[in-house]
């Protein structure tokens, strides 16, 4: 019987229907984990407020959130490579949908912060492994611009949590946070049941010894979507359970420190604007840039970023494209920081935005594709936990800073972005067109 692999099936039975339907379900619970990680900078003037506190002080959920993430993160990236995808991510999503929703009647901070560390918790687990499973559902010649689509969904969470601050104040409510942790929690309870509609990697049941099953899930995505069914057995992988030091093995380790290192840069700065920033725009501002409907038109900015690094990804490959987004980040970060004319600080605004949320489409797509199937979610979760670690420093030691000046603060940013670019220049390899190991 003709051997056949996972790739040749996945090449064979094309993009369609199958896929578009796991990208709307990924995407929800993606823009609905964006919008929990965004809720921070929104929620923490009205906590302060309820519950007596100071802004630093009721960042403090925020801190606990990022903890939660940064132990989701490489706890449940490891365990998708050792009990699967799905399982996993009905649980993580069931977490999610639970305490983000009982966050918005939390009766006293302390329970508030046990609530957002638990959340952060699961929204830990789900985005690497959301990832890791979706590029092991795309034929290679596809897989980058579907991957940065995907995190296009970040942007759709950005604007609705946008809308919502901006409604509850305009609403006059006396604790927004809770309305805004009810609309954030909302999606994830939607997307709970949407998630046993997913089914298993087939990568991952090949590599557990199941081929059988994995190649009906082939066979079935190659009849939904109207491609050709190829017939014989899938090729049986050697059985190999790699720990996770592999990661750091000769094959791996330049390019697993070059990539994580981004990954945390790129976090510090990312979330040291949008956590600091919603504040110092509603307060404060620069003329006419300033209040809710400047945040909501950043995060409209956001999208066509997406969708450049979708285009870069697939035509100029996944390397240059990321150092492109992460060189465009620091000049946005740099230029908000020097001038002081109110249109040319809305333009470095909006330029940073756009090209911040490039470099997350960019880095989301490259990094699942450094990695064989047993290391890959794991190296997605490293991955994700390197970035709740950048995210940590937003509310605490980023927070210092911009007490000292947020302009001093940004500069800050745009080295470390310029870092990330050169630790990128030292990965070892192109994933363009590259079939998944």
């Amino acid at each position: 019987m003709r051997q056949i692999t996972v790739d040749e099936a996945l090449e064979a039975a094309g993009t369609g229907r199958f896929q578009r339907k796991l990208f709307l379900i990924f995407g929800l619970v993606w823009a609905a984990d964006a919008m929990q990680v965004l809720a921070i900078g929104f929620t923490a003037p009205s906590i302060a407020a309820s519950f007596g506190l100071t802004v630093p002080q009721a960042l403090q959920t925020g801190t606990l959130f990022f903890v939660g993430m940064l132990i989701g993160a490489a706890f449940f990236g490891r365990l998708a490579d050792r009990i699967g995808r799905r399982n996993l991510l009905i649980v993580t999503v069931l977490i999610d949908a639970v305490f983000g929703l009982a966050s918005a009647f939390a009766p006293s901070f302390p329970v508030l912060l046990s609530f957002r560390f638990l959340t952060g918790l699961a929204v830990g687990g789900t985005l690497p492994v959301d990832y890791a499973m979706m590029a092991e559902f795309l034929p290679s010649r596809r897989r980058g611009r579907w991957l940065v689509a995907l995190e296009g969904f970040w942007a759709v969470g950005t604007l609705v949590v946008a809308l919502a601050a901006w409604y509850a104040a305009s609403a006059g409510f006396n604790e927004t946070w809770r309305f805004i942790f009810v609309i954030t929690g909302l999606p994830a309870l939607i997307g709970l049941g949407l998630r046993f509609l997913v089914p298993e990697s087939p990568y991952y049941l090949l590599q557990s010894g199941a081929p059988g099953p994995a190649k009906e899930i082939l066979d079935r995505v190659a009849r939904a979507n109207g491609g050709k069914v190829l017939a014989g057995a899938l090729a049986e992988p050697k059985d190999i359970r790699e720990p996770m030091s592999a990661l750091f093995s000769p094959i791996h380790r330049r390019r697993s420190i070059a990539i994580f290192a981004a990954w945390l840069l790129v976090s510090i700065a990312y979330y040291g604007v949008f956590t600091w920033l919603p504040g110092k725009l509603v307060t404060e501002g620069h003329g006419f840039v300033r209040g809710y409907g400047f945040l909501v038109l950043l995060a409209i900015a956001q999208i066509p970023g997406y969708a450049l690094a979708a285009y870069g990804v697939e035509r100029y490959g996944r390397k240059p494209t990321l150092i492109a987004f992460l060189l465009l980040s620091a000049a946005g970060c740099f230029l908000y920081a020097v001038l002081s004319d109110p249109g040319a600080i809305a333009g470095s605004m909006l330029l940073m935005s756009f090209a911040l949320l490039g470099t997350w489409g960019a880095l989301y797509a490259f990094t699942p594709e450094l990695y064989p199937t047993t290391l890959r979610a794991s190296g997605m979760g490293i991955a994700g936990a390197m970035a709740r670690l950048g995210g940590l420093f937003a509310p605490t030691l980023v927070g210092i800073v911009v007490g000292y000046s947020f302009n001093v603060a940004l500069g800050v940013f745009s080295a470390l972005l310029l870092l990330a670019a050169i630790a990128t220049t030292m990965i070892d390899v192109e994933t363009k067109d590259r079939p998944l190991a």
